[in-house]
């Protein structure tokens, strides 16, 4: 299908894309790599004044340490997050989830920072987010401020960035010591997970002292699953970790739609969580 008419703007630097953002209010929307954005506009589901292009302003890219944390720039693509050394070597869990997305043509478009604005609980890496207690570092009229990633995704595709706000950073916290682990069950390769479960475990003396457990596609935003984390504390094998997943989908609220309906989400939800903390612990 033909996209609506809109103008377009392609700011290069930050400060540039806020004032744009500002001038346009409701109206304008951003484009990052355009893998959630051009799909909406062929198929009319979204209507904008303007598209401001934020591709040619070089801040918005790359990775760098920043003493316990990375910082990655909200257009680092999928590619980049997967390949960069800093990465795979301090947040290994965001790096093996983000080779699950799509395909490649999508992940070397595709950008961090587009996939968490946009917000779709569907979507692997708000729940690797979630799990990962990111913080989004976001720019706008008044200056940057950081929003932590609980707070950050609101209901579906909505989030807690204002009209004149860009994302600009994610900072991730190292986490060395944790052994991880990214699950979904998708029934095509390209397909957006039916569940997905990001676990992160870290163990002492042959006990998981603490575990996070994030869920794609288990209600309107992504989730934690914090009563299987509560009770994942103290699992000392494979038994406990099985026990603890029970809970995995307490208090979700899955969508039924044409791939599965809420109960069958559930039951995704606890098998997985199962699968992705045996396989971090090593138990499986």
């Amino acid at each position: 299908m033909i996209p609506p008419p809109f103008e377009y703007a392609r700011p290069e630097t930050v400060a540039e894309a806020v004032r744009t953002l500002a001038d346009a209010g409701e109206d304008g929307k951003v484009l990052a790599g355009g893998q959630s954005l051009l799909p909406l506009l062929r198929m009319r589901l979204a209507f904008p004044e303007l598209v401001v292009d934020v591709g040619r302003i070089p801040e918005l890219r790359g990775v760098r340490e920043d003493g316990d944390m990375l910082a990655i720039g909200a257009m680092t693509t999928h590619h980049e997050v997967v390949n960069d050394p800093l990465v795979r070597r301090h947040a290994g869990l965001l790096a093996d989830a983000t080779a699950t997305v799509a395909d490649p043509a999508v992940r070397h478009r595709g950008t961090l920072g587009g996939s968490l604005a946009h917000a779709d609980p569907a979507a692997d890496l708000p729940a690797v987010a979630l799990a990962l207690d990111a913080d989004l570092v976001v720019a706008g009229p008044a200056g940057r401020r950081t929003i932590a990633v609980r707070d950050f995704f609101v209901d579906y595709l909505q989030t807690a960035l204002a009209p004149d706000e860009l994302l600009v950073e994610v900072r991730v916290p190292k986490t060395g010591g944790w052994s991880f682990h990214y699950e979904k069950f998708h029934p095509v390769a390209q397909s957006w997970p039916i569940v997905g479960v990001a676990a992160l475990v870290r163990r002492d003396d042959g006990h998981v002292t603490e575990a996070r457990v994030g869920l794609a596609n288990m209600g309107s935003t992504p989730l934690r699953a914090t009563a299987a984390e509560e009770t994942m504390a103290g699992a000392d094998g494979p038994e406990a970790v099985a026990r603890a997943a029970e809970a995995a989908a307490e208090g979700t609220r899955p969508s039924q739609d044409l791939a599965a309906d809420p109960e069958y989400r559930r039951h995704l939800a606890r098998v997985l969580t199962r699968r992705a903390v045996l396989a971090a612990t090593g138990w499986g």
